[in-house]
């Protein structure tokens, strides 16, 4: 199997991996703002967009699909579920990660063990049930949640909405072991074996991964610098584009 990757521009290569439930039509503005700097490639993960459902689909074999399609030295940029792909990338082949780009991401996703930045496990299991039973109530009910609490939230659902409707309807089997990932994953530990110099770009207003994990991150990588858009919820990059790429930008040219 081979992942579904949209690429333009010239340059240096910037990857782009989506969040669960979605696909890489949800950076579209991003990656036309940045093909004039840069080499875009935005993924599509297994079962989602236009890509087919692997099998397993376990974390392992997800990160072999994205390996087998991420250029040498790519700067990786991953939001949410994204977010700890990327990371896991940045540990498993460092050499082909030349930078790290984290957006509304969290080394992990449900509280316990001594981590209360997240969402409660039976919340969790809650969803993950309703996406099995009704995925498009669960989808909808996924979108609204991204982009509560921001200053912009009914255009930030609009917005996703848009984006979400541009490919096909996802594999609900996929959708599954996505969540199976976010449920199981925890990257604490291993966060001080990133090396690559890190940009952890998160919106003030996050409630699905609040802003006190992106300090978390930030605080414990090696070479990481925080960036907080103001006002802005889950998903920074449609409700504040012009604030997200300007972030970007400096960082891809520092």
């Amino acid at each position: 199997m081979s992942l579904h990757v949209a690429s333009a521009g010239q340059g240096r290569d910037l990857v782009l991996i989506h969040g669960w439930g979605m696909h890489g039509g949800v950076w579209q503005d991003v990656a036309h703002a940045l093909a004039p700097h840069c080499r875009v490639h935005a993924v599509d993960l297994p079962g989602m967009g236009d890509s087919p459902p692997c099998r397993p689909g376990t974390a392992a074999q997800v990160m072999a699909e994205l390996i087998g399609v991420l250029p040498e030295r790519a700067t990786v940029c991953g939001w949410s579920l994204g977010g700890q792909l990327a990371m896991r990338l940045a540990l498993q082949c460092p050499e082909r990660v030349g930078r790290l780009v984290l957006v509304g991401a969290t080394p992990r996703f449900v509280n316990g063990d001594g981590w209360e930045h997240g969402v409660t496990a039976a919340v969790f299991r809650e969803f993950a049930a309703q996406v099995m039973q009704d995925p498009a109530a669960a989808m909808g009910r996924f979108l609204s949640l991204q982009a509560m609490g921001g200053t912009s939230s009914r255009e930030l659902i609009r917005a996703l909405r848009a984006r979400f409707a541009l490919k096909p309807a996802l594999h609900r089997e996929a959708l599954q072991a996505a969540l199976d990932m976010l449920l199981e994953a925890d990257l604490r530990d291993a966060v001080a074996g990133m090396a690559q110099p890190a940009l952890v770009l998160h919106g003030e207003r996050d409630t699905l991964a609040p802003v006190a994990a992106a300090r978390w991150l930030a605080a414990r990588l090696p070479q990481a610098q925080l960036a907080v858009i103001g006002g802005a919820s889950h998903a920074p990059f449609l409700s504040h584009p012009v604030a997200f790429v300007a972030r970007l930008r400096a960082f891809l040219e520092s």
